[in-house]
């Protein structure tokens, strides 16, 4: 370790994420064998507007640059400085790609072993309240002046790092971060490397948290494992955001991805996390209602409803509510203006339906109308079955199961795999109550779609059918 070259550097930048962040001011220390060999510091024209909150932070404003150097003008300098040597920032990713964007701007390569000061501090210094910059170094007592500038945390980082190497015997850990077939160097600065190896290769949903263990992420996989990692090692914008804020790793098995996906729709609604887009807003639901008038004819009609409720029928689309209404009003011979397909009209006159009876003008009696819509009604209930979906369960002794009864998703839970069932009553002691929406109807058709009748036992009447 003695004769190894490192570079610890420091960026001040624009800030916004990775995409579109331009630095302002970078400063490097080159370090052989605890011994500092060179330094290089200046400030970067970053060729676009300093926001005022980063100036209100940094102290760099739009004068302060305005006659540095654009990055293309010391590009080579940086080259040659880090040259060989191991790149070691205070949260490596953040300054490293920051970096290697510029350089992929002037259509350069940058590419460098990279230590973390965060993730050594957390390894050789546990415990420690905050592994922020200002903090350990408050922790642990090293001086640190002109904070949020690039000398002045790079001088502290500095310190910080020779401690470190005192404080690591035999470069054990050191070894270990720098071993290739490691992720350690590569895992986000705030994440214990245990939460990643305790991960399962199964089915399930995952949680990331951030310090506060607020969720803002929920997601699903086939193998939870390998999904966290490809958010780990993603590059994208977005994925490299909510990595630099997870602190924690929560997951739990689901034993297939039919209840992953269930579980995880009901958790997106549960936490709104942050960096979830899909299912976060509310889908409008369409239902077919019905209700007696003043004159004691029961009507039917459309109402539209950001939750679904124990309604007549619900969709998703009000096209496909009223195609069905106005087949009921067809098939049955009801009147249009009292199925909301017709208003401001006292008879009816539907350019398509011209079944009605009567009831409309009096010609038919109210007592033969209800029945006609009663019978509408009965079909309505009828169209809506009661089913489950078996599935693996967590272990091979046990299976899933998830009910949808009367045509809505109840709720998922896991049995024995020798149990069997008699009536849909045995089966929701076994469930937790969940809710129905239109995002676990869509999931519930998504797997009708891929997977025809499989594992499908249907109820009719309380005899079991298969």
């Amino acid at each position: 370790m003695e004769d190894r070259i490192f570079s610890v550097v420091d960026v001040e930048t624009t800030g916004g994420g990775m995409r579109g962040n331009r630095i302002t001011e970078i400063c490097i220390v080159i370090l052989q064998n605890g011994e500092i060999l060179d330094k290089y510091t200046t400030l970067i024209n970053p060729e676009k507007i300093i926001p005022h909150h980063i100036t209100a932070l940094t102290g760099i404003s739009n004068e302060t640059v305005e006659s540095a150097p654009l990055f293309y003008e010391v590009a080579e300098k940086i080259q040659t400085i880090t040259e060989n040597a191991i790149f070691v920032a205070h949260n490596v990713h953040f300054d490293y790609n920051v970096l290697r964007n510029e350089f992929r701007r002037l259509g350069m390569d940058f590419d460098r072993k990279k230590l973390c000061t965060v993730r050594l501090s957390r390894k050789l210094i546990p415990h420690l309240l905050s592994y922020n910059l200002g903090r350990i170094c408050s922790s642990i007592n090293i001086p640190i002046e002109n904070r949020h500038r690039a000398e002045g945390d790079t001088d502290a980082t500095v310190i910080l790092f020779q401690r470190l190497m005192s404080l690591d015997e035999n470069y054990e850990v050191f070894n270990q971060f720098l071993n290739p077939r490691s992720k350690e160097a590569s895992l986000p600065p705030h994440l214990n490397s245990k939460q990643i190896l305790d991960l399962p290769s199964s089915a399930g949903i995952y949680l990331f948290k951030n310090k506060d263990q607020k969720v803002i992420y929920v997601g699903k996989a086939k193998n939870i494992k390998k999904r966290v990692l490809s958010h780990i090692y993603n590059k994208k914008n977005k994925g490299y955001l909510m990595c630099q804020e997870t602190f924690f790793i929560e997951h739990e098995e689901t034993g297939n991805e039919l209840t992953a996906l269930l579980l995880e729709s009901e958790l997106i609604k549960k936490y709104y996390p942050k960096f979830n887009r899909a299912q976060k807003r509310p889908q409008s639901s369409y239902e077919i209602i019905s209700y007696k008038n003043q004159r004691n004819i029961i009507q039917l009609a459309i109402t539209k409803t950001k939750a679904a409720n124990d309604s007549l029928m619900t969709f998703y689309n009000r096209t496909l509510a009223r195609e069905r209404l106005e087949y009921l009003c067809e098939t049955y011979k009801l009147c249009p203006r009292y199925c909301s397909l017709q208003s401001n009209v006292e008879v009816c006159s539907h350019y398509k339906i011209n079944k009605c009876e009567g009831i409309c003008d009096g010609t038919e009696e109210i007592e033969d109308y209800n029945k006609k819509v009663g019978a509408a009604i009965e079909h309505l209930i009828d169209d809506k079955p009661t089913y489950i979906i078996y599935g693996n369960g967590r272990n091979s002794n046990e299976k899933s199961i998830v009910l949808v009864k009367e045509g809505r998703y109840r709720g998922f839970g896991f049995v024995d795999e020798s149990e069997g069932f008699s009536n849909v009553e045995e089966i929701e002691n076994f469930l937790s109550p969940r809710h129905h929406t239109y995002h676990t109807s869509q999931i519930i058709r998504s797997y009708f779609k891929k997977n025809p009748n499989k594992n499908v036992v249907h109820f009719e009447k309380e005899v079991l059918s298969e």
